[in-house]
C-alpha cells in the first residue's frame, strides 16, 4: 500500500520485475564522447516526467505495456547510445559506452482509476514513486541505464507512463524529438520523421579553453542558512501553481507600457522570483540569482543540424540583491530575466563549454539561487502512443536533482478545461505559505479589488 502526504488517495501498484529493452535489432557498438555542454556537474541527474492517459475504446484490444515496450525497442535502433551506460574517463570526462544493453523497463498495475486522481493531474502525484520505481542504483550517472521506463495500467482502461532520463544524455528539446519518435513508432511508423543526429563535437570545448564571457551563474558563493532550501531541509513541501490566461493578463497589467509585449515565460519568471525571495525572507543586502534555460540551437551559425538531441542550453544568472528585486516596481525583475536571456550567443555557449574544462566541470551556484525552465513547447502532452492526447505530459515533480530550487513552467489543462501554465515548486512550509500570500498580494489594485482569488491558485499541499 502506498500513500502520499500531497494527497488522501492511496492505492496498491502490483509491478513485475524490472527487464532491460534492448534495441530490436543489433546496434554499433562504440565509444561515443559526449559534449562538454552536456557533460558537467549540474546535468548529472535524472529529471522524472509523467503521461497520463484515459482510456480509448478504439484501442480496447491494446495493451499498452506491449504496445510502448515493443515501440521503444524500435527508437533505440535509432537512438541507440540511449540503450548504453555512461563512464567516466580521465578528468571526469563523461562518454556513452554503446553497449546496446538496453534502458530499463518496468510493467505494473494500479487498482484505481483515472477518475479517483481527481483535481490531482498536476505535481505532486499520488504515490508517485509506486508509479516509478526507484530500481537501485539506477540513478547513479555511469554504468546504469540511462533511461528508466514504467507503464502502469489503471482500472478504468487508461495507463500512465512514467520514466526518468539522464540529463547528460539529451535537453528537453532532444527529449521532445526522441517522445515524439517512440510515440509515431507505436502509431506504426518505421523510422523516425527526424533522424537523430549525435555530433557532440560541435559542442566540445575549444584548444585552448577560453572564458570569454561573464557566467555568473557557476561564481562560487559562501553559502548562508538564509535563503538556500534543499533536500536536507524536513519540511519540504511540493505545491503547483496554475496561471491561466486572466492570471497571466493581471501579470501583465503590472508592467508598464515599455514592457507589455513581454513573453509570459518572462512575467511568470519574474513572478516566481520576486515571490519566492520574499517568502524565503533574504536578507535585502544579500544576492539573489535567478538563472533562465535558454535553449541556444537557433544561436548558432551556421545551426546546429536538425535533430540534434544533445544538450543545447545554457542559463545565465540574473544577479540583483533582494532589498532591489522586492522594492522595486514589478517591472524591474522583468527587465532582469529579459536582459540575462540576451545574453546568450554562441560565443556564450561555447565559454561555458571552455569553462567546464577549466574548472573541472563544476556546477552552478545553488545559494540564494532558483533556475527555472520553458518546458511549453516540448507540447510533451501531444505525446501520441495510439490513445490520443494526455491529459497530463510533463515533469513529475519540481527541483533539478537535489536543488529544490528549480522549477518549470509546464502547459497544463485545469478542471474547467482552461488552457494554462502550471509551475511546481518546493519550499519549507512556512514559506510556501508565505509564497501563496505574495502571490494573493501581488493581485490587488491601487482601489484594493481583487483580481486574483486564491481559489484560482491550483495548488495541492
Amino acid at each position: 500500500m502506498a500513500s502520499s502526504s500531497s494527497s488522501s488517495l492511496q492505492f496498491t501498484v502490483r509491478r513485475c520485475e524490472p527487464q532491460l529493452v534492448p534495441p530490436a535489432i543489433p546496434t554499433p557498438h562504440e565509444i561515443k564522447l559526449l559534449s562538454d555542454i552536456d557533460d558537467q556537474e549540474g546535468l548529472r541527474f535524472h529529471v522524472p516526467f509523467i503521461q497520463i492517459y484515459p482510456k480509448q475504446t478504439s484501442m480496447a484490444e491494446k495493451d499498452p505495456v506491449q504496445v510502448i515496450r515493443q515501440a521503444l525497442s524500435q527508437t533505440l535502433v535509432f537512438y541507440y547510445p540511449f540503450a548504453g551506460r555512461l563512464r567516466e574517463g580521465p578528468r571526469r570526462k563523461l562518454m556513452v559506452d554503446c553497449t546496446g544493453e538496453g534502458v530499463m523497463f518496468i510493467e505494473a498495475d494500479a487498482d484505481v482509476t483515472l477518475d479517483q486522481f481527481g483535481d490531482s493531474l498536476h505535481p505532486p502525484f499520488p504515490c508517485f514513486h509506486e508509479l516509478l520505481y526507484h530500481v537501485p542504483g539506477s540513478h547513479q550517472s555511469t554504468n546504469t541505464p540511462l533511461l528508466l521506463v514504467q507503464v502502469t495500467r489503471l482500472k478504468c482502461g487508461g495507463f500512465i507512463l512514467a520514466f526518468s532520463f539522464n540529463h547528460t544524455i539529451c535537453d528537453g528539446a532532444g527529449l521532445s524529438q526522441f517522445m515524439s519518435t517512440w510515440a509515431a513508432m507505436a502509431r506504426g511508423a518505421t523510422k523516425p520523421s527526424i533522424p537523430p543526429v549525435w555530433r557532440r563535437e560541435l559542442l566540445m570545448a575549444r584548444d585552448p579553453p577560453r572564458i570569454t564571457c561573464n557566467h555568473r551563474e557557476y561564481e562560487h558563493v559562501p553559502d548562508t542558512v538564509k535563503g538556500t532550501v534543499s533536500s536536507n531541509d524536513h519540511d519540504m513541501v511540493l505545491r503547483s501553481f496554475f496561471f491561466g490566461p486572466s492570471q497571466i493578463a493581471a501579470i501583465r497589467g503590472l508592467v508598464p507600457p515599455h514592457l507589455q509585449h513581454s513573453s509570459t515565460f518572462d512575467l511568470i519568471t519574474a513572478c516566481f522570483w520576486r515571490c519566492r525571495t520574499k517568502a524565503l525572507e533574504i536578507e535585502a543586502e544579500e544576492e539573489v540569482r535567478m538563472m533562465v534555460i535558454v535553449n541556444a540551437r537557433a544561436k548558432f551559425n551556421p545551426p546546429l543540424p536538425v535533430g540534434y538531441y544533445g544538450n543545447a542550453i545554457a542559463y545565465p544568472a540574473a544577479v540583483t540583491t533582494a532589498g532591489k528585486l522586492c522594492e522595486n516596481p514589478f517591472g524591474y525583475a522583468v527587465e532582469l530575466i529579459k536582459k540575462v536571456k540576451g545574453e546568450v550567443t554562441e560565443e556564450y555557449v561555447h565559454s561555458v563549454a571552455d569553462l567546464m574544462v577549466i574548472k573541472d566541470r563544476c556546477t552552478f551556484t545553488t545559494v540564494r539561487s532558483c533556475i527555472i525552465s520553458d518546458l511549453r513547447r516540448l507540447k510533451l502532452r501531444e505525446a501520441d502512443f495510439g490513445w490520443g492526447e494526455g491529459v497530463y505530459g510533463g515533469v513529475a515533480e519540481g527541483g533539478a536533482g537535489r536543488f529544490l530550487g528549480a522549477t518549470y513552467q509546464v502547459l497544463h489543462k485545469n478542471r474547467n478545461g482552461e488552457e494554462g501554465i502550471i509551475l511546481p515548486i518546493w519550499l519549507p512550509a512556512e514559506a510556501m505559505n508565505r509564497f501563496a500570500k505574495e502571490l494573493d498580494h501581488m493581485f490587488w489594485n491601487q482601489n484594493q479589488t481583487k483580481i486574483w482569488s486564491p481559489s484560482l491558485i491550483k495548488s495541492t499541499l
